[in-house]
């Protein structure tokens, strides 16, 4: 025998499923039609009055049906014990399509089309952080003889690209020596490990070299300290447009929002430091003007080690099961990709 709390998170279950897929407010009627729940219209309509007194639905205008409220919705979310897995053709459909992936930008051009495409809203995916990465090499291009060009690549694939202008001729013997000297003492090292190493070269280096390397290793520490200007790519806005019934009032500023890099950054800086997927809901996002969206995020990253976020934005009328299932089967991937390069 079902008891009374159960029943009625079956209902409002149904009440979640039914006014995610119409857009319109449920009524009693329709949830005995369309759902086995096993009891009368009359107890459906007494556990809805319930559900509505606990704030988990509401009844919008005049009409006889009922919403979800955000509450309702948590509700709903915190018992979802098993994330419905993809299927079979959907998994090989991320794999085939995110393994093609030439570079670390395309890696993450791809992401956010495929999260916007799986879930049908905005998705946002935050470059791998450089404080997480190591040093994988260091290259040293002569662009004049008195210029260079410093390629620093990561274990995740970021490159960054630096010019030095060294104020004196250098051969291509030093440029060398120049090369292997910054190898030594940065490569397979963590970024703040490898600034500290960098840092004491200068002193190390040879009297004839040391004007050069005090210049190359100034620019290296820059590069290595991490950029408050983290990147991030956005991808799906226009899906956002097609509800915008979702956002009374409100669509103009998410979308300003979302311009803001920073509101974004911060939305999926939560899903970093959690494990699994994160939820937020309507009013339980710190920034004034999402309190109409939700946030579905989760962080990537390979060995163990989080490198970045991603996630997806859109009404609080969602698929959350189908949405919780994308967001972490990408991210996976994407961790996987970036593992094996």
């Amino acid at each position: 025998m079902v008891n009374a709390d159960e029943r009625r998170f079956e209902v409002l279950r149904a009440i979640v499923a039914d006014y995610v897929s119409t857009n319109e407010p449920v009524g009693s009627k329709t949830l005995v039609e369309q759902h086995d729940l096993g009891v009368s219209s009359a107890t459906v309509r007494n556990d809805m009055a319930v559900l509505e007194e606990e704030g988990l639905i509401a009844q919008p205008h005049t009409s006889a049906g009922r919403i979800p409220t955000d509450q309702g919705y948590r509700t709903f979310v915190d018992r979802i014990h098993e994330i419905k897995p993809l299927t079979s053709p959907e998994r090989r459909a991320i794999h085939a399509f995110l393994g093609g992936a030439l570079d670390l930008d395309d890696v993450m051009r791809r992401s956010v089309r495929l999260l916007a495409q799986l879930t049908q809203q905005v998705a946002v995916v935050q470059y791998p952080t450089l404080t997480q990465s190591t040093v994988r090499h260091v290259e040293v291009v002569t662009i004049t003889s008195a210029r260079l060009m410093l390629v620093l690549i990561t274990d995740t694939g970021r490159v960054d690209q630096r010019m030095v202008d060294l104020g004196d001729v250098i051969g291509e013997e030093d440029v060398t020596r120049l090369r292997t000297v910054l190898n030594s003492a940065m490569a397979g090292k963590r970024l703040a490990d490898a600034s500290a190493s960098v840092a004491e070269l200068p002193e190390q280096a040879p009297p004839e070299l040391r004007e050069t390397m005090t210049r190359v290793c100034g620019v290296l520490i820059e590069t290595l300290v991490e950029h408050p200007d983290e990147r991030m790519v956005l991808g799906g806005t226009p899906n956002l447009t097609r509800n915008v019934a979702d956002f009374p009032g409100s669509l103009r500023q998410v979308l300003e929002a979302l311009e803001e890099q920073v509101v974004v950054l911060r939305l999926l800086a939560a899903a970093r430091d959690s494990e699994g997927v994160t939820v937020r809901i309507g009013m339980e996002n710190e920034a004034e003007e999402m309190q109409t969206t939700s946030v579905v995020s989760t962080g990537y990253g390979l060995h163990g080690t989080v490198l970045g976020g991603m996630g997806v934005v859109g009404p609080t009328r969602m698929d959350y099961p189908g949405t919780m299932a994308a967001v972490r089967a990408v991210a996976s991937y994407v961790g996987e990709i970036l593992a094996g390069r």
